[in-house]
């Protein structure tokens, strides 16, 4: 019987590369404070400033992943690649790898409609965290992240300003 393991990314200190390595440990319990999950990597690597972090047990609910295993291939892998579970088969992870991003981009467009995910956005926007108006009457004001469809590969995510409403 294979033993799943927790599988943790390591923050690389700055002045080492932007280059992450894993670390594999029998339990959470074991974690070092230099390693983070998947989903906190993620979140954290240039151009996914947009997202937020969505927390594990809203992910493992059947439920808000409905519908979702016949958008993306290699569902079941892509999911244990993102809560970090990972098995023996590393064909099966590095398919799992390559499609976790586009599962996380649609379970983080489920999550931010729930009270949890608007009030993370919320307080990223607060912080200015999606930037600000390039226009100088809008004096700086905080832009908010708009996307215009849910299907994936479909168009980019758009600024909104509410100041100029542009």
């Amino acid at each position: 019987m294979d033993q799943i393991r927790r599988r943790r990314h390591k923050q690389q200190s700055s002045s080492d590369s932007s280059e992450s390595s894993s670390d594999f440990s029998a339990s959470d319990s074991n974690m070092s404070s230099d390693e983070i999950s998947w989903i906190s990597w993620f979140c954290s690597l240039n151009g996914n400033e947009f997202f937020c972090e969505v927390a594990d047990d809203w992910i493992i609910d059947r439920f808000n992943l409905t519908g979702l295993n016949d958008i993306v291939p290699n569902f079941k892998q892509a999911l244990d690649v993102i809560l970090d579970l990972e098995n023996d088969d590393f064909e099966q992870t590095d398919l799992g790898e390559q499609s976790a991003p586009l599962l996380f981009g649609l379970i983080h467009a489920r999550y931010i409609l729930t009270q949890r995910g608007m009030s993370q956005m919320a307080e990223k926007y607060f912080n200015a965290d999606f930037g600000h108006c390039p226009r100088v009457l809008c004096e700086s004001t905080p832009a908010l992240p708009v996307g215009t469809t849910d299907m994936p590969f479909e168009h980019t995510v758009k600024l909104f300003c509410p100041c100029c409403k542009e």
